[in-house]
Formats: C-alpha cells, sequence, structure tokens
C-alpha cells in the first residue's frame, strides 16, 4: 500500500489543522493506521492509532482531548484532526499503515508498522 499525507502547515498557537492520508490499493481497511510526529533532533513518536473499522482510537497523552484520528474505509483515508494546537506540536507528521489480525488491534510501536508515507511539515508559532 501506498500512502500519501497532507494537510500540514504553518498555523499560529491554538489554531487548528486536519491532517490527511489516502491509501493507494484495495486493501486498506485491512490495515490499522497510525499517526507518527519527529521534531528535529527527536525519535518518531506516535501521535495517534485506529483500529480497522475505526471503532477503536489510541492517543499520546499529550495530545489527548486536543487530536482526533478517523478514517474512511470507503475512501481509503485516515485524518488527524488537531485542535488547539502548541508550539511543541511542532514537527513532521507520518501517517503509516500496519498488518492487523483483527478489527480490534491497535498497533503502537514504529517498528510494528510496514508502510509510511511522506512526512507532511507543522509549524505552530507562538
Amino acid at each position: 500500500v501506498q500512502l500519501q499525507a497532507s494537510g500540514g502547515g504553518l498555523v499560529q498557537a491554538g489554531g487548528s489543522l486536519r491532517l490527511s492520508c489516502a491509501a493507494s490499493g484495495r486493501t486498506f481497511s485491512s490495515y490499522s493506521m497510525g499517526w507518527f510526529r519527529q521534531a528535529p533532533g527527536k525519535e518518531r513518536e506516535i501521535v495517534a492509532t485506529v483500529s480497522r473499522n475505526g471503532a477503536i482510537t489510541y492517543y499520546t497523552d499529550s495530545v489527548k482531548g486536543r487530536f482526533t484520528i478517523s478514517r474512511d474505509n470507503a475512501k481509503n483515508t485516515v485524518y488527524l484532526q488537531m485542535n488547539s494546537l502548541k508550539p511543541e506540536d511542532t514537527a513532521a507528521y507520518f501517517c503509516a499503515a500496519a498488518n492487523a489480525d483483527s478489527d480490534y488491534i491497535l498497533v503502537y510501536k514504529v517498528s510494528q508498522y510496514n508502510y509510511w508515507g511522506q512526512g507532511t511539515q507543522v509549524t505552530v508559532s507562538s
């Protein structure tokens, strides 16, 4: 599967952005999907994940209550709605797909993801 992320940009603190990740292929619904971010000099970290059917989600603590991950399997797309953005959210954001055997599995580790999109830069000014 090929992934294409978009929607990044420059926004002031407190603002919002919506990232999209479009997947090629007809097996999108068989993958657990995740959003990760990587700031300069830091390791790539998980931001949010969503199960194959969208029923289960996970968020890292720093984004809970501000970010929402969702997916539309009919459109082969996963989204990350980011509200109340903070300067510390500045990073390159990546979407990724992981093989999953069940609709109710979440995948948390970078190493467990099989496919990656290119990054989209999010910059939050103070």
